[in-house]
Order: structure tokens, then C-alpha cells, then sequence
């Protein structure tokens, strides 16, 4: 009897440490996530993941080497490839230049004010809700196709990033239609997939809310399949998409961590100031 109970007393000495080794938590594992993300696509070494409350601030990345990653975001994961999907959406955001982008846009709307009244149809449309709301969605889906090529590079699901964006909140809009929240991105997303890398979608994801995308996914992908002008149409488009995003991945790593768009916001400051002080 002596003899069992040390048996049984030694099993679970083992077991113990095993399963408190098995405990996922997603914060813990933005660091380890982040070292492949940045080593499997040569990015600069000297980045560094900080876990923020409030929201993301990404715009003094090249400068700082900081990537903020939003906690919020981080809940909305259940596995390291659903963590890979927030820190490679925020990598997009900063390969693709937003700060830089924010940075114009401001400047432009400046000049505009400055130049038209404000009643203009020029200013009032630069201005309006609308096409502040369309062009912060345009940002995300860029960052979301970024995210996508430095997920796949790195060895995680790329279709992780779908199912994040679907597990956060969307519209009212999209409630009453019965669409899944998010849909107008998500579909972007899994366009770019389904073009440039199609095993992974063949491959598939295992959870509820991928299947509850796919309902609403496939009918899309069965209707462009079933015309050759959207086919034409749909490879046209995203042709020029991958060759974009192939162009902003390049410029940032030979510049070894500024963006295009960052690049000309500060080649135009500098005009500027020597333009004012002559």
C-alpha cells in the first residue's frame, strides 16, 4: 500500500508542472509570437511588442521601434495564431505607412480649409463622416492583407485573422441583414487569400465562427466564379493589390523600418520648414 501511494505521489508530481504548462494565456504569448513573426519576414530586429490599455499609437514606430498591441484586441483570441493575426494587423498598419497617410490627409484637409470655404463640395466631402469612416476602413483592409502575407511567412493560419475580425464588434446594419460582423473586411481578407494563397483556405479553420463566415462567404465565391468578367475582374484587382502590398513590405525593410507614405510625409516637412525659413 505504502508502495502505491508513492507511486501515485510521484505521477502527480509529474502530471502537476505538465498541466500548469498548459495554461494559454494571450498576453503571454505576444512576445514569442512577435520574435517569429519578425524573424520569419526579416523585419527589423529592434522592434519591440508593448502591451497597451488604451487605444493603439503606432504613429512613432520608426522612431521609437515600439509596436503597441492593443489588450482589448488580445481578447478576442483563443490560440497563437489568433494573437499572430492582432500583432501582424498592427505590422500592417505601420508597413503601409498609416501614421504617414493621417499625416497628409491632416495636411490636406488644412490646405483645403485654408484655400475653399467651407461650404465647398471639395472640403465638405474631405470633411464628412463618410469618407473619414471609408477611408479608415480602407487602411484595415490593407493592414489586414499585409497582416496575411506575414502571418503565412511565419507559419501561422492566415485564416485566424478572418475569424478575429468576425469575433469583434461590427454594425447594427450588419446584425439585421444576418451578416457576420465585420463583413465588408473580413470578405477582403479572404479575397486575398483565396487569390494568393488558396491551400490555406483548402486547409480550413476550425471553429464556429469561421463556419458562420463561411455562410455567408461561399454564395459570394459562387457567384464570381460563375462569371468569367468578375473572374477577370476579381484577378485584375488583385493582382495590383499583391503587387502593392509586395511594394510596402519591400520599401520598409530596405529602409529598415519607415514607410513610403511616412517617408514622404517627412521629405515634405522639410520643405517646408526650409521654405518658411527663407
Amino acid at each position: 500500500m505504502k508502495k502505491f501511494l508513492l507511486s501515485v505521489f510521484a505521477i502527480t508530481l509529474l502530471i502537476l508542472p505538465s498541466s500548469a504548462a498548459t495554461k494559454w494565456t494571450a498576453s503571454d504569448r505576444v512576445a514569442p509570437v512577435s520574435k517569429t513573426i519578425v524573424e520569419k519576414n526579416s523585419l527589423p530586429a529592434k522592434l519591440q511588442f508593448k502591451l497597451v490599455d488604451e487605444t493603439v499609437n503606432n504613429s512613432n514606430t520608426s522612431s521609437t521601434n515600439i509596436v503597441e498591441v492593443s489588450k482589448s484586441d488580445l481578447t478576442y483570441t483563443g490560440n497563437d495564431n489568433e494573437v499572430a493575426a492582432v500583432i501582424a494587423y498592427e505590422l500592417g498598419q505601420i508597413i503601409n505607412g498609416k501614421s504617414g497617410k493621417d499625416n497628409l490627409r491632416a495636411a490636406t484637409k488644412a490646405l483645403l480649409a485654408e484655400k475653399l470655404s467651407k461650404d465647398n463640395i471639395v472640403n465638405t466631402t474631405a470633411n464628412s463622416e463618410y469618407w473619414t469612416n471609408r477611408t479608415s476602413l480602407n487602411d484595415k483592409k490593407e493592414a489586414d492583407m499585409t497582416a496575411v502575407d506575414l502571418m503565412v511567412k511565419a507559419g501561422y493560419n492566415p485564416l485566424a485573422l478572418v475569424v478575429v475580425i468576425t469575433k469583434m464588434p461590427g454594425s447594427n446594419l450588419e446584425l439585421v441583414m444576418g451578416q457576420p460582423a465585420n463583413s465588408e473586411r473580413a470578405m477582403s481578407a479572404y479575397n486575398y487569400l483565396a487569390y494568393n494563397y488558396p491551400e490555406k483556405i483548402k486547409a480550413g479553420y476550425g471553429c464556429q465562427e469561421y463556419r458562420n463566415f463561411l455562410s455567408y462567404a461561399n454564395p459570394i465565391v459562387e457567384k464570381r466564379s460563375k462569371s468569367k468578367r468578375l473572374v477577370k475582374k476579381f484577378a485584375k484587382e488583385q493582382e495590383k493589390i499583391k503587387a502593392d502590398r509586395a511594394k510596402s513590405l519591400n520599401q520598409y525593410k530596405m529602409s529598415g523600418g519607415l514607410s513610403g507614405w511616412d517617408a514622404t510625409y517627412a521629405i515634405l516637412q522639410e520643405l517646408s520648414t526650409e521654405s518658411k525659413a527663407k
